[in-house]
Formats: structure tokens, C-alpha cells, sequence
């Protein structure tokens, strides 16, 4: 396993970092916990260090068997441990959700308890609420990070706005600055590319995508016969729920699960290691989360970066995944820049922070 500093940095993270949300099955589907467990040592023993977790996943037994399993092995000080607030688990108590001061202050002690550690190495506001200022959210992420109970802070599921305006706020007061971004990112959904993936360039901030497999669809184990979709899984489960993460059945990607299909054939590697592969080497990209409700999921997902994608077929997959361009990005292409450039030619400066510096740890 190869290790990169995320975001503007010095936190060492592997490139795979493994999301919990599966571990428990009070939401219909997930792993038990001895399950659970072995997919936790096999990340681990390959060299994962990554642990991607949030108050609310499967009511807060996530937190409590990552917190189990990091004791059990003796590995907190191997591990980076990144948790989320935000969603609201106690209905009629509208201070117990969102980016407020109250709920985060809140939020982080509870989070610690299940753990069972003293810090977080990286504390995400899980999503937007819609009101709460930037500057309140920040200078609170500041404070947590001065009393030694989060090391780094993040932002995830939040307006590319609301994150340049948090960013500049913390560089402007000498607060924390986000060290990542977590945001939904594979073959089915590239909606960060307009804004998000070169602001995360400019700004040095890492974007740890979410849901390479876009829920299990692109990992073959769904397939269309007609008008029916066959297949067992939380998508097939979670598609009418609302939660726009789980609405994926549509006919522009099984168009691009059939594209899918034939590279990974072609290569001879399964689907879900080549939508990974492709998602982890995106620009701005500094880790990937897969998830997994048994080992033999995790193994696979495990070897999606053992191989290079060639660039031909790298190719097939952008074009059948390509999105539609639309204002105001249309003036950013070639035809418009070079009315402003007086036909010359003119090249951006390169960012510093894409890709991650990497660090490959000495032989065994």
C-alpha cells in the first residue's frame, strides 16, 4: 500500500480508505459484526490506514465496532480516523443536526465516546444545513483543532460556494483550513468536475470521494432484463427512499454499465475494480472509500489499484460518461478562451496539489 499527504497536509492516508457505514444491519443491510470484523482486519492488513465513519451510520454502531476493533488490534496511533456530524438523530430537538456551534460541540463528544479515543484525525461536516454562516462552522472547527479533540477538519456534501467561502474565511483568521473535501464521485455521477475538482486543485484541499460504485450499481451485480431490475442490494432497497444517492436506474448509466462491462472484460479485471481505478485517478482526486458487507467484496475492491487503465480504454469510459456542458462553462472552451488570449497561446500555471505527494513506505 502506497501512502499520500491529503489535501495541503502532512496526514499520511492510504489511497483506499474504507467507509463503516456498513457495519451493522439495523438499516436492513450491512454486515454483522464478526464480519465486520474481518473486513476490518483484512484493510488493515493490507496496509489500509483510512477509516471512514459518521455519528449516525447504522445509529451509531459503526462507530462503536470501528472504535471495538481499532482497541481490539491495538492500532490507534496506525489508523486515521475520520467521522462526521450533521444529520439529526433525535426528531423535535432542532439543535441536534446541522453545522451549528451547539450541535458540533455536541456532536464531537458523543462521536468520541463511541470510539472510545480521545481525537479524531479528520472531523467532516457531513452535509450543508442551508443557514449556518460559514464563519460560525469554521471558527468552531478551529477550536476543536486548538483543544487537541480533532486534528484535521473536512466538508462533505456542501455547495462549492459555501466551501470557497469557508476556505477563504479560515486562510483570512488564521483558522483551520479543510484539509478535504468528501463528495460523490464515479462513472454515473461527475457533477464535482465543473466546480469542485478545480477549486480542490486551487485551494489544496483533497477530495476523498464517496461512492465509486455509485451504490453497487456498477459493480455487476444489477442487471436490466426488459423493464425490470434484477438484483439484491441496497440499492435495490434504498431506490424509492428519496435520498437522491440511491436513485441510479435510469437508461444514460445502464448505458454506461454496458461500456463498464466491456473494458473490464477486455482487461480481464471485474467492474468494480475498474470504476474504482478510473475514479482514483482523477484529477484531484486523494482517496477513494469502498465500502463492503463481506470480505470477499472487500478483497476485490482491494485490487482495484494493482493495475493501470490503459488510456484507450480509459478514453471509452469518459466518452460514454461524458455530461453535458452548460453555462456558463461553455465559455471556458477552447473557441471562447482564445478571443481572450488574441489567438496566442496561453498555458495555466500547473497546481501543486494534483496529485498528492506520495510516500511508499521501505521493503518488508
Amino acid at each position: 500500500m502506497d501512502y499520500y499527504t491529503l489535501g495541503n497536509t502532512g496526514l499520511r492516508v492510504s489511497r483506499l480508505a474504507l467507509g463503516t457505514m456498513t457495519f451493522g444491519t439495523v438499516s436492513g443491510w450491512g454486515s454483522e459484526e464478526e464480519e465486520a470484523r474481518r473486513i476490518f482486519r483484512a484493510f488493515v492488513d493490507r496496509g489500509g490506514n483510512f477509516l471512514d465513519t459518521a455519528d449516525l451510520y447504522t445509529a451509531g454502531t459503526s462507530e462503536e465496532w470501528l472504535g471495538r476493533f481499532i482497541r481490539e488490534a491495538g492500532l490507534r496511533d496506525r489508523v486515521v480516523i475520520a467521522s462526521k456530524f450533521g444529520f439529526n438523530g433525535d426528531p423535535g430537538n432542532p439543535n441536534a443536526g446541522g453545522s451549528g456551534r451547539k450541535n458540533v460541540m455536541r456532536a464531537v463528544e458523543r462521536s468520541l465516546e463511541r470510539l472510545g479515543t480521545d481525537h479524531l484525525d479528520l472531523y467532516y461536516m457531513h452535509c450543508w444545513d442551508g443557514f449556518t454562516p460559514a464563519d460560525e462552522l469554521m471558527r468552531t472547527f478551529d477550536d476543536l483543532v486548538r483543544s487537541g479533540k480533532v486534528r484535521h477538519v473536512g466538508l462533505s456534501d456542501v455547495p462549492a460556494w459555501y466551501a470557497a467561502r469557508a476556505d477563504a474565511l479560515a486562510e483570512l483568521r488564521g483558522w483551520e483550513r479543510p484539509a478535504a473535501l468528501q463528495l460523490e464521485y464515479s462513472l454515473v455521477e461527475r457533477g464535482i468536475e465543473d466546480e469542485f475538482v478545480p477549486m480542490a486543485r486551487t485551494l489544496g484541499s483533497g477530495i476523498v470521494a464517496w461512492s465509486p460504485l455509485a451504490s453497487g450499481l456498477l459493480s455487476g451485480k444489477y442487471r436490466r432484463e426488459g423493464s425490470e431490475v434484477v438484483g439484491e442490494g441496497r440499492l435495490a432497497i434504498l431506490k424509492d427512499s428519496g435520498n437522491p444517492a440511491f436513485e441510479k436506474f435510469n437508461d444514460r448509466n445502464w448505458t454506461i454499465v454496458t461500456a463498464l462491462e466491456d473494458v473490464a472484460e477486455e482487461l480481464g479485471r471485474s467492474m468494480a475494480e475498474v470504476a474504482i481505478n478510473w475514479v482514483a485517478h482523477r484529477p484531484g482526486v486523494a482517496g477513494v472509500i469502498i465500502g463492503a458487507t463481506t470480505i470477499d467484496q472487500l478483497e476485490c475492491n482491494m485490487k482495484a489499484l494493482d493495475f493501470e487503465l490503459p488510456p484507450d480504454l480509459g478514453l471509452r469510459l469518459d466518452v460514454a460518461s461524458a455530461r453535458a456542458v452548460g453555462f456558463p462553462y461553455t465559455f471556458f472552451e477552447q473557441g471562447v478562451q482564445s478571443r481572450l488570449t488574441g489567438d496566442c497561446r496561453v498555458s495555466n500555471r500547473p497546481s501543486s496539489f494534483d496529485p498528492p505527494h506520495r510516500i511508499t513506505p521501505p521493503e518488508a
